[in-house]
């Protein structure tokens, strides 16, 4: 399986959690290779929104309500906003290398850290098409909820569960910090770029958008507990 984790190019933060997740995925006994894929950095967020002819939408401050989609936009805490259009447009680019490729694609950021081999492959997940293989907890809001759902299933791939009764709340993987997707998914995912516009990658990831969405009962990674890139 191909796998490339974002990695921003000279952040000592993000060179250092590389490096423990490559690490950590020999540690555990994968048989593939962690590429190292170069983050779109905030200087250069402007120009590759251009070229990719994709525009941001998606609230800083204030609650909206998405017509097109129905669904609500919380706006994120962000001190600096350029980062996080950053963080969304790396895994853009990772779809259309998927797409490209014609191939399943692995896709980490540099805070996730394998703590169990993966011993599947995407053809067993099914008429999946993006699979959720982080462990949820502290990942995400909700997170005892997100891991109470997902241990009560038994099935090993399942559905990425609910967590709101709001169903206009976007839900979808804890994080997005690891994720299998395959070519279908991605291209779909680039359909609901051009479509809605680009939001947070977790945001526009959501069950609500995409009914492919699933998540392993067996958890193969968890995040390192960095301080944040896009936040911050």
């Amino acid at each position: 399986m191909f796998a490339y984790a974002i990695v921003m190019k000279d952040v000592e933060v993000s060179e250092h959690g590389y490096q423990k997740l490559v690490e950590s995925s020999a540690r555990v006994g994968n048989r593939f290779n962690i590429q190292k894929f170069e983050a779109i950095t905030p200087q250069y967020v402007d120009k590759t929104m251009a070229s990719q002819f994709i525009k941001w939408n998606y609230p800083w401050d204030k609650t909206e309500h998405d017509m097109a989609s129905g669904l609500i936009k919380h706006p994120y805490t962000t001190a600096n906003p350029q980062a996080r259009i950053a963080c969304a447009l790396s895994h853009y680019i990772l779809w259309k290398t998927a797409v490209k490729m014609r191939q399943p694609i692995l896709i980490l950021e540099h805070d996730a850290v394998f703590i169990n081999a993966i011993d599947f492959t995407p053809n067993q997940a099914g008429r999946y098409e993006i699979i959720g293989i982080n462990d949820p907890r502290g990942a995400t809001r909700k997170s005892a909820v997100y891991h109470q759902k997902i241990v009560d299933n038994r099935v090993a791939i399942q559905q990425a569960p609910w967590i709101d009764d709001d169903m206009s709340v976007p839900q979808g993987l804890a994080g997005n910090s690891a994720y299998i997707i395959k070519p279908s998914g991605a291209q779909k995912m680039i359909d609901l770029t051009k479509q809605y516009g680009l939001w947070p990658n977790d945001a526009l990831m959501c069950k609500q958008l995409i009914r492919t969405l699933a998540v392993t009962k067996k958890y193969y990674t968890t995040i390192q507990g960095l301080r944040s890139t896009t936040s911050t």
